[in-house]
């Protein structure tokens, strides 16, 4: 073989891998945040909206991830008792009343009106790291543990991000928190 058609040749097979390993990395990058939403994430027990099951409550996966549903419109919470007691569920599990009022699981899903389809992994980041909306704007509430969850490694969130982006998008506009009883007064 002459050298100039094997140069031509093994340039093109270098280019061909080298397109395709952004594309592996891409897939492990995806499959890594898939492994940390579903296991230490705990993801899918505050924003996947909880069903009745045959074995009882279970994550409703037709709505993964999708947050609080629009269409479930609650009732104002139980007053709790004096004591310990300090929080009240619903029971789609999306939905916590507490002294901070009540906090609603955000729509993680790609959808670009009602999820996370118009952020940025950097706006993703933001968020954990500083426990504000797009890093900025209003404080994400409990139980969101974002405190434990900004001590990840930026390339676990940003598996986390990959993973989420991959997903179906779903549209589910959220509800506002509702402030506490007497804020802003």
């Amino acid at each position: 073989m002459k050298p100039a058609v094997f140069l031509l040749r093994a340039t093109a097979l270098l280019l061909s891998l080298g397109c395709a390993l952004p594309a592996l990395a891409s897939d492990a990058r995806v499959e890594r945040g898939k492994y940390l939403v579903n296991s230490v994430g705990a993801c899918h027990d505050c924003h996947t909206p909880w069903k009745d099951g045959p074995n009882g409550p279970e994550p409703d996966m037709s709505r993964m991830l999708s947050g609080h549903p629009e269409s479930l419109t609650l009732p104002p919470p139980p007053k709790l008792p004096e004591g310990p007691w300090i929080a009240a569920w619903a029971t789609s599990n999306t939905a916590i009343a507490g002294p901070w009022g009540i906090s609603y699981t955000a729509n993680l899903t790609p959808d670009a009106d009602t999820g996370l389809g118009k952020w940025t992994v950097e706006n993703f980041k933001d968020t954990i790291r500083n426990g504000r909306r797009m890093g900025r704007g209003r404080e994400l509430l409990p139980p969101m543990p974002w405190p434990a969850f900004r001590n990840m490694t930026d390339e676990d969130l940003e598996a986390i991000f990959a993973y989420l982006q991959s997903i179906p998008a779903i549209r589910n506009q959220v509800p506002e928190p509702v402030p506490p009883a007497g804020a802003g007064q």
